[in-house]
């Protein structure tokens, strides 16, 4: 069967594909519209259709460094494919369509449909008015039309789950796009939120991840300064709610009364990550980040007090416009002094559209460069020295899927350990299941991973380890040719690369 007849052999049933750049907001967002495209009628392409789908959606990111480039090559890579299959539909979305609208199709005419952040679910009427009209259909919504989390979605793991508490973000940092493409920050009321949690947990999933461009501002919408730290008391009130945990935060907003519920919530885990960009008051107040190094250093040493294991992670900016060195190594004191479990290090590179593109001062490649690598040499130091301190402890694991790439070789399994460090471990008698729980003895530490080479201490089968089982059962059940592409299971990473992809946390 070639490849242009593949994703057709089901009756014709058309299928789709949908690739996603950017931060965890736009991962969730892809998880709907795959959702709306299946209640639509659409089933998902095998995961090696690589463009080969009736259907091709990019959701892309606008932060990124040379994010219109990536989607230009892709989108010119598809061109010719198009051409020759009639029929075939592309779509793009999510921050980079809110920002480039027209420029899109007039870059790339053989494109269907555009649509923003704030209409998502209006994506399978826009690709249906696109066919029957036979021109492309660009349509950006100023404002949020309705909270997405009432949209369908199509969960990426059987046992963790994001859930969105809020959307857009009220800050003004000086090296962010994303508020002015996400909106000011609308706020989801309580009692929708831990429906979701409950109803979530009634399938099966044991792990959920609050999310939110800043996540702990919650309840500046409705009116409540406390709305956050209640919200992870409330989940700690959820039966069958094993782990939660929350990304991003502010600084500016980290109050006490939210250390206070993370360390009296059983099911809050020991990890919190707190983006830093700088450690140099002079460079925040450029970037408009309204807390400074002491305000910082502070919250990290009550998180610690409340929290002793707690697992602190970070994101810094090197390199922004004016950052002298002096400035460089107050953020080098900064990290020496939080002693960061793990560090997202990037170099400043100008976004169009962000006031820092215009300022002055911009550094030369070569002494970010430079920088940047003194940075990432100190914080593998930290990050290693912050491990070797788990060797001896016994942690409860949560059994994962595709997080360890050379477990088919060693004969190992990978778990996340309840302040998320990520650990191999020795593939167990019994069997383990993705959201089972393992407890093992950590005997090796690396700066990036723990292994644990002895037998399991303990392996619990769990409800998300249930779920799992059957995801997978109805997968294999599936008649020969009908490819519905049922996700990869694995936990949603709590602390990706993109954590700071939205710039606004």
């Amino acid at each position: 069967m070639s490849s242009i007849d593949r994703s057709q052999s089901v009756g014709g049933t058309r299928t789709y594909e949908v690739r996603t750049y950017g931060c965890q907001m736009n991962v969730h967002d892809s998880e709907r519209l795959s959702g709306l495209l299946e209640d639509a009628g659409y089933v998902r392409a095998p995961e090696d259709a690589d463009g080969d789908a009736d259907v091709v959606v990019f959701n892309t990111c606008a932060v990124r460094e040379n994010a219109d480039n990536k989607l230009y090559g892709n989108l010119g890579h598809l061109a010719p494919r198009k051409a020759r299959r009639p029929g075939m539909q592309i779509a793009v979305g999510g921050c980079l369509a809110q920002k480039d609208r027209d420029t899109i199709v007039q870059r790339a005419p053989w494109v269907d449909v555009v649509f923003g952040t704030h209409n998502i679910g209006k994506l399978p009427v826009l690709l249906e008015r696109a066919r029957v009209q036979e021109e492309a259909q660009v349509e950006i919504a100023e404002s949020l039309e309705a909270f997405p989390s009432t949209l369908p979605t199509r969960r990426e793991s059987a046992y963790a789950a994001w859930v969105s508490i809020s959307v857009g973000c009220n800050n003004t940092c000086t090296f962010c796009i994303v508020p002015a493409l996400r909106g000011k920050e609308k706020d989801r009321r309580p009692g929708d939120i831990l429906a979701e949690i409950e109803a979530l947990v009634a399938e099966g999933v044991s792990e959920i991840t609050l999310l939110g461009q800043n996540v702990n501002a919650y309840g500046s919408d409705i009116g409540d300064r406390e709305a956050f730290s209640k919200l992870l008391r409330a989940c700690g009130k959820v039966e069958g709610l094993e782990r939660v945990r929350f990304t991003s935060p502010h600084p500016r907003d980290f109050t006490d009364d939210v250390i206070a519920a993370m360390a009296e919530t059983p099911n809050v885990m020991p990890q919190l990550h707190m983006p830093l960009q700088s450690g140099s008051d002079t460079v925040l107040k450029a970037m408009r980040r309204s807390y400074r190094q002491e305000r910082y250093l502070g919250i990290i040493e009550k998180v610690r007090a409340a929290i002793p294991h707690a697992a602190i992670s970070t994101d810094i900016i090197v390199g922004f416009p004016g950052e002298t060195e002096e400035d460089f190594e107050q953020t080098l004191h900064v990290v020496r002094e939080a002693r960061f479990a793990q560090a997202f290090t990037f170099q400043y590179s100008k976004r169009p559209g962000t006031p820092a593109a215009g300022m002055d001062g911009q550094i030369p490649k070569k002494v970010v460069q430079e920088r940047y690598e003194r940075l990432v040499a100190l914080q593998e130091e930290i990050s290693w020295e912050e491990n070797k301190k788990q060797v001896g402890r016994t942690p409860e694991l949560m059994v994962a899927e595709g997080e360890g790439r050379k477990d088919g070789a060693t004969h190992r399994l990978s778990g996340r350990a309840p302040d998320s460090r990520l650990v191999h471990f020795t593939k167990p008698e019994q069997d383990v299941r993705p959201g089972d729980v393992v407890t093992v003895e950590i005997t090796y530490a690396a700066p990036h991973h723990l292994l644990a080479e002895g037998p399991a201490l303990q392996v619990r089968r769990t409800r998300a380890g249930d779920a799992w089982e059957k995801r997978n059962a109805e997968k294999a059940a599936q008649p020969a040719g009908v490819m519905l592409g049922l996700p990869k299971v694995g936990a949603p990473e709590p602390l990706p690369a993109v954590a700071s992809g939205c710039g606004c946390d």
